[in-house]
């Protein structure tokens, strides 16, 4: 075992330690429970707490971090996205019989959280698991285009022959996103597809989340305009219900 991966074990002992325990612990109490060294408790513990995953009380004992309250507030606020949304997801699929999807910003781009699938056979596809390069995608031009996640420099991968591939080509589009109100992308992620996508807006007035409809270009290519327009207008009104909950809460 290289020392690398033994010191990612050691603190993953650590802390599971500290997170599974009924009160908070001391140091002393993770040296005794790990039989390691003291000074190797010491660095690990240190590290930990650096990256938010440990964090000391007054006593100065042990308890899970801030980073794990982090975590569990972000979840239980897209929990209550999906929720929200799904009437508009309804609706969307009702209206459209494509596939409807609701996306959030992630760490590494766009992120699936739910989705109504297709009421016709072709364009049935579950898209929560499929990895879409956001400049390539109707959800993630939205977030582009209203700055959520991060542009980025230098060539584009290139998809199909359709797929914008320099950052010049991407800003141009992205300032007809902004525009319009919602993107558009025909066949850049894979030939045959389009997709379009319009944001949600939160209380502060940020784009907090993306809705989404895509199928078979054939199907839809020459509705771009009226289904973006209702696009729109089912965020805009799932924007105002978020609105309204935090208001009257």
């Amino acid at each position: 075992m290289s020392n690398g991966t033994q010191s990612i074990d050691r603190a993953a002992e650590i802390l599971s330690l500290v997170v599974k325990a009924d009160a908070p612990v001391s140091y002393t109490e993770v040296v005794e429970a790990t039989q390691l060294a003291r000074s190797t408790v010491s660095r690990l513990l240190s590290a930990l707490e650096r990256n938010g995953l440990v964090e000391r009380n007054h006593e100065g004992l042990y308890r899970g971090g801030s980073l794990f309250a982090t975590y569990a507030s972000r979840f239980d606020r897209v929990e209550s996205l999906v929720t929200a949304a799904d009437p508009t997801l309804q609706r969307l699929s009702e209206e459209t019989g494509e596939t409807v999807n609701l996306a959030v910003p992630g760490p590494d781009g766009v992120v699936q959280v739910a989705q109504v699938d297709s009421t016709y056979v072709l364009g049935a596809t579950n898209w929560v698991d499929v990895e879409v390069p956001p400049h390539c995608s109707a959800l993630g031009k939205v977030m582009f285009a209203f700055d959520v996640i991060p542009i980025p420099s230098g060539r584009l991968e290139r998809r199909t022959p359709y797929t914008l591939s320099s950052r010049k080509e991407l800003m141009e589009n992205l300032a007809e996103v902004r525009a319009r109100g919602f993107s558009i992308v025909h066949e850049e992620f894979e030939e045959g597809l389009d997709a379009l996508a319009a944001p949600v807006f939160g209380v502060d007035g940020a784009v907090i989340a993306a809705v989404g409809i895509s199928g078979p270009t054939v199907r839809i290519a020459e509705s771009h305009e009226s289904l973006g327009q209702l696009l729109v207008a089912e965020a805009g009104l799932l924007s105002r219900s978020l609105k309204r909950k935090v208001t009257h809460r």
